[in-house]
């Protein structure tokens, strides 16, 4: 099979096609022809030499792709959606995704929704894994001490975990404020449900925060970019607010008044999804088809993808990444290569 190499740590021009054997499925995975794959953060990181794979896992980059089965282990035990040789899927990966085949367990595979393209499906699984985890698992957005009346702020709301995010807390009822760079991506995260956006060059978020909460602040904060912003961020949350860190992009460290932490009942927290457990992520997979896979198919929840790529452009792709000018997902498309 084609896929992507890393042929060594450094820029996007390190990014080459090489030939690789196929994958073989263990037990209980399944082989993918591939479609499309998203493009995340995370294999930018990779590229560099900041993020390596967890043991066992693909060298090859890619976190998510959609394509059809084509073989391996189907049988009921690790097959909860009932798929079968021949269905179109989406499935999120420990790596290996920059290929032509996957190998990748059953339980991470989600049917394509009706209605979406396997470019549009392919942006799904790294970011919609992320953000239920964070937001709905590990912060409790709509459980926490304000209930269903909770609000929350996405920093970097025009990036693929943030329109996700947003995407999905207004479409179960949730008030969501995001943070961007440009007007240009503001007005987008307003289109996509934010009932404000936040020039975070122009505009104190935590000033706009306060105001738009009548001084109480807002019970989650989904952060992609910690170091000096934590202290800023507990400033936004509410009494009992819980701020979820889910990458280092300003830093990975920060200094805390832990006193406001105890007085104001505060929590701290964050994840990483990728070193996590086949059996973790099969059970996010099954509240993403049984919560959000809905909305998505009555067209509540939408795949934002800000351009399609052919997979031996993946070093146009990763620059385009790092550029920021990006609002949604990145996708690598392998129609173009011949097997």
């Amino acid at each position: 099979m084609k896929a992507i190499e890393i042929t060594e740590f450094g820029g996007p021009e390190v990014l080459a096609l090489a030939e690789r054997p196929d994958p073989v499925p263990g037990n209980g995975e399944v082989l993918v022809k591939v479609s499309a794959s998203g493009v995340n953060r995370p294999d930018v990181f990779q590229r560099k030499g900041a993020y390596a794979p967890p043991p066992g896992a693909s060298d090859l980059p890619g976190l998510e792709i959609a394509g059809e089965i084509v073989g391996g282990n189907l049988d009921a035990k690790h097959n909860p959606f009932g798929l079968k040789v021949g269905d179109r899927v989406c499935a999120l990966l420990a790596g290996g995704g920059y290929a032509q085949y996957v190998s990748v367990p059953l339980a991470q595979c989600l049917p394509v929704p009706a209605g979406l393209t396997d470019v549009e499906a392919a942006s799904l699984p790294e970011t919609f894994f992320t953000v239920w985890s964070n937001v709905f698992d590990r912060a409790l957005l709509g459980a926490g001490e304000g209930g269903a009346n909770e609000t929350m702020l996405v920093q970097g709301g025009s990036s693929g975990i943030g329109v996700a995010a947003i995407q999905i807390a207004h479409a179960l009822g949730f008030r969501v404020f995001a943070t961007a760079g440009t007007a240009e991506k503001c007005k987008a995260c307003e289109a996509l449900g934010a009932d404000r956006a936040i020039d975070y060059k122009t505009e104190d978020f935590v000033e706009v925060v306060k105001s738009l909460t009548n001084d109480r602040g807002v019970d989650v904060i989904l952060d992609m970019v910690a170091g000096g912003y934590v202290p800023r961020e507990l400033s936004a949350l509410a009494d009992g607010g819980r701020l979820v860190i889910i990458a280092l992009l300003g830093g990975a460290k920060a200094e805390l008044n832990l006193a406001e932490v105890l007085r104001r009942r505060l929590t701290v927290t964050g994840s990483t999804l990728r070193p996590r457990s086949i059996d973790f992520k099969a059970r996010i997979a099954a509240q993403l088809k049984a919560r959000v896979w809905p909305l998505i198919e009555d067209g509540r929840v939408k795949p934002i993808v800000y351009r399609v790529l052919p997979a031996r452009a993946a070093s146009e792709a990763h620059a385009l990444m790092e550029s920021g000018e990006h609002i949604g997902k990145i996708v690598l498309d392998w129609s173009a290569e011949s097997e």
